[in-house]
């Protein structure tokens, strides 16, 4: 018994799990695929008329966001740093400005979200126009940061395909020089890697879009629909953390 309780505990995938939610982001990404799955089944519990159930899981998820709100109030000074570090990086300018956009869209959306997680928990108390034009604001620049995200990936995304390209044109025929041939691999895996990367970004950013057009008043999407794009987007986020806190796909 002992020795089936011990193999259960110390399985692998125990161990993998442990050394993810150790970390923040895994912590939220979990947190968040909750989050979303619960948005989604409220609504469709409350389209079946079960308005009781619908109601706890509307409680889950209400709560779920304030915690992640929580988990979030150092970010916006992050976001700002990599502001200022990207400005400073080198690279193709039009890649640099819309990093830039971006990053200052996601501290100025953190930082409302901040004010509005304050509010929420009665820290501070805002009128309720004032709470409801913060928590709006707050939609209209992480909306903004998405856009930028978009843009800076189709951008980053035309430019890797051209080094790939280059790269896989550059292999020299008959008698080449090892090194030559080893640093160019190199290369080539360097970049495809990163346009994975890039890509899988992109298709985030495409499923999560929707949900601060919808709160700036831009789109009208229904909850569920907004519930499974926010599900796939914090699904494929969970994956990339697993796989960089465990290095395995």
């Amino acid at each position: 018994m002992a020795s089936i309780a011990s193999q259960v505990v110390f399985h692998p995938v125990v161990s993998q799990s442990l050394k993810y939610g150790g970390t923040t982001l895994g912590r939220d990404k979990t947190y968040r695929t909750v989050q979303y799955f619960a948005r989604f089944y409220a609504w469709y519990l409350l389209g079946k008329g079960n308005k009781d159930e619908a109601a706890r899981w509307a409680g889950l998820r209400a709560h779920l966001g304030l915690a992640r709100k929580l988990m979030r109030l150092g970010k916006p000074m992050e976001h700002l740093q990599a502001a200022l570090k990207a400005s400073f990086a080198p690279g193709p300018f039009a890649e640099a400005i819309t990093t830039v956009a971006r990053q200052i869209g996601y501290f100025g959306y953190l930082t409302y979200d901040a004010l509005v997680w304050a509010n929420t928990i009665k820290f501070i108390k805002l009128d309720p126009q004032t709470a409801q034009r913060i928590a709006k604001r707050s939609f209209q620049l992480w909306f903004a940061g998405i856009l930028f995200s978009l843009i800076n990936g189709a951008l980053k995304t035309a430019r890797l395909f051209k080094e790939e390209k280059a790269l896989q044109e550059s292999a020299p025929w008959g008698e080449k020089d090892l090194g030559e041939e080893a640093a160019r691999e190199a290369k080539l895996n360097a970049v495809k890697s990163t346009r994975a990367a890039t890509r899988q970004q992109f298709v985030i950013d495409m499923c999560d879009v929707w949900i601060p057009a919808t709160g700036a008043g831009v789109l009208n999407i229904n909850e569920g629909a907004l519930g499974i794009l926010g599900l796939i987007s914090s699904l494929l986020g969970a994956k990339a953390q697993w796989i960089a806190v465990n290095g395995k796909k």
